[in-house]
């Protein structure tokens, strides 16, 4: 809808924008301005200002400056006319009319709301009646109880065709504006309409303006031709531009401090999700993200986080979310991804594992960049130039869908940089070759078994590495030849040399990232949780303290001896600080290895 300035200006002087943003911001008269503390930053000294007379309020901290229209935009995600209708309602201002013909469009979507919210109240009470026992114990299944089906509004549309239609037209409904609504079907044959949801648990669905627009119905009869069904196309409900809890998961978002909106896949994920405390979550209605969708997404936010089944499945359908989000992609505007263990949903994660473990899983979602990387990456075998080449005109193709040059530019940036490290390793390796092992690792766990090497010193050298990678530009060598007595840790092991081998630079997000995502979510908990911390410690002592506990390590394992001493070297050159020597020492072993490999013919 597109205002006049009049109009504006007018809604603008009847606002104070001190009376707005001060109920939520602790705000104190500081001469004509209101000062307080920034409601966009974590901070002790306030460095937030609104100044009624000119109408504006601004940040130092964040930046941020507008006015309440903007206000309402940044803190709620609210759209410009959405800003515009809060405030013209708070003011006491009609909202102008365009023409007569959207008055009257307006005018009859507001009966329609009226009667969608009165579906909503009589499936809620057919819930708590005698025919809606089955809904209430298949809900109880769920960990549901009385009080949480009020607070989502959930209810019961009985298995009757008229149950619906007749109470309605008791309420002085016209048929013809329930068949509009999406409440009945009018039959094709012609003939009288009957209730669209029958024998279902229903889920209100609600726009972005709080309005009640449709409905989710799960079918409770394993006969019925679809699990889930939703309202149709109506004047008032378009399933591509509303997300389940969409209204209330973008105030929510603001209190938990989060950078975007989590979207799990179904009603119940949302439900269990909001019921755990993590309650800026939404779903789409069946069907992948729209690009409305995506825009409603960043209105709230501007790095919501997908959640993904950690399966092929999952994965198709986060590359089907990413392709879709590219060409939309803007400076500040990016989605995450988060994949569950596989086999689980968020609903199955938080009743099974608690908030704990579903929390862990966000805080490891992984980046836009990394996925469409990941997928380009390891679509074919990259054994041959044509191949190689290949990945880098996909990665330029993957660039060139992003609508915003300045963003495809830094994509495009790190594409480069990432092809350079995988196939071009050898700059970043001391040694000029990867790390190789003097024993097998079947050996060394029956080395580290045999000797009784502590597992609580192994677990402190896999801990140290996971926190500081840049450890490996002096260690890679020792640590590959660790012995290792827990089979965890041994893929620990691996798992980290694999990523060290085929990354230009490791720091520990993405180390962190790459270990998730090979399904040690779980395993990096219990090692944290057994790993006694250490105080904070310069680089060179820290690798120091590393080494000093691997040669240890090594000494009791009954390695052999050129291997302990190859620590100690190692060791010895770190304490004088010679990094010279460091580099000589590992190019000199590198050549031994190398005629060592030719006397035995590997």
């Amino acid at each position: 809808m597109r205002f006049g300035e009049d109009f504006i200006e007018e809604l603008k002087s009847r606002v104070k924008p001190s009376d707005v943003i001060g109920r939520t911001v602790k705000l104190r008269r500081q001469g004509r301005e209101f000062a307080g503390l920034s409601p966009f930053n974590k901070e002790k000294t306030p460095s937030f200002f609104v100044n009624d007379e000119k109408g504006f309020y601004h940040c130092f901290s964040s930046g941020k400056h507008g006015d309440v229209i903007s206000w309402f935009q940044e803190t709620e995600g609210l759209s410009f006319t959405e800003a515009v209708e809060r405030l013209a309602g708070e003011a006491g201002m009609a909202m102008p009319a365009p023409d007569p013909e959207a008055a009257q469009k307006a005018q009859r979507q507001k009966g329609l709301v009226e009667w969608m919210e009165e579906a909503g109240r009589f499936y809620a009470a057919e819930l708590g009646r005698v025919r809606g026992r089955h809904a209430r114990h298949y809900l109880e299944n769920r960990g549901l109880d009385e009080d949480a089906c009020a607070q989502f509004g959930m209810g019961y549309a009985p298995a009757s065709h008229t149950a619906l239609k007749d109470y309605l037209l008791q309420k002085g409904a016209n048929p013809a504006a329930l068949v509009e609504a999406g409440l009945l079907i009018a039959p094709d044959g012609g003939g009288a309409p009957y209730d669209r949801f029958r024998d279902r648990v229903m889920f209100p669905i609600h726009d972005a303006r709080r309005r009640l627009v449709g409905f989710g119905g799960r079918a409770l009869s394993a006969d019925a031709k679809a699990k889930y069904l939703n309202s149709p196309e109506t004047p008032l409900f378009h399933k591509g531009r509303t997300l389940y809890h969409y209204p209330e998961a973008r105030t929510a978002v603001r209190a938990a401090g989060a950078g975007g909106l989590i979207v799990a896949e179904g009603y119940m994920d949302v439900i269990a999700l909001a019921r755990a405390g993590i309650e800026h979550a939404v779903a789409p209605l069946g069907t992948a993200l729209t690009e409305d969708q995506l825009r409603l997404l960043w209105q709230a936010g501007p790095d919501p986080i997908l959640c993904f089944d950690g399966d092929k499945a999952g994965q198709r359908a986060a590359h089907r979310a990413l392709d879709r989000a590219l060409p939309l992609l803007e400076p500040g505007r990016t989605l995450k991804f988060a994949f569950l263990p596989s086999g689980l949903d968020p609903d199955d994660m938080v009743r099974q594992r608690g908030r704990g473990a579903m929390e862990d899983v966000l805080r490891e979602a992984r980046t836009l960049v990394d996925v469409v990387w990941e997928r380009e990456r390891d679509l074919v075998p990259l054994d041959t130039p044509e191949s190689r080449a290949g990945l880098k005109k996909r990665l330029r193709d993957v660039s060139a869908e992003i609508a915003n040059k300045e963003v495809a530019s830094f994509y495009t940036s790190e594409f480069y940089a990432r092809i350079d490290a995988l196939f071009r390793r050898a700059p970043r390796r001391t040694s000029g070759r990867a790390p190789t092992r003097a024993f097998p690792s079947s050996d060394l766990r029956k080395i580290a078994k045999k000797s009784g090497a502590g597992l609580a010193e192994q677990r402190f050298l896999l801990a140290q590495i996971i926190a500081y990678p840049q450890i490996l530009v002096d260690a890679d060598e020792t640590f590959a030849n660790m012995p290792l007595g827990d089979e965890v840790l041994i893929r620990l092991q691996a798992a980290i040399l694999e990523h060290w081998l085929a990354s230009q630079t490791v720091d520990r997000e993405s180390l962190r990232r790459h270990l998730t995502h090979k399904g040690f979510v779980d395993d990096l908990r219990e090692l944290e949780r057994r790993t006694i911390p250490v105080p904070e410690q310069s680089e060179t002592d820290r690798v120091a303290r590393w080494l000093q506990t691997a040669q240890n390590l090594i000494g009791r394992s009954g390695l052999a001896d050129e291997q302990a001493a190859r620590v100690k070297q190692l060791l010895d050159g770190l304490k004088r600080g010679d990094q010279s020597s460091l580099r000589a020492l590992g190019a000199s072993q590198m050549s031994t290895e190398l005629r060592e490999d030719d006397e035995s013919g590997i």
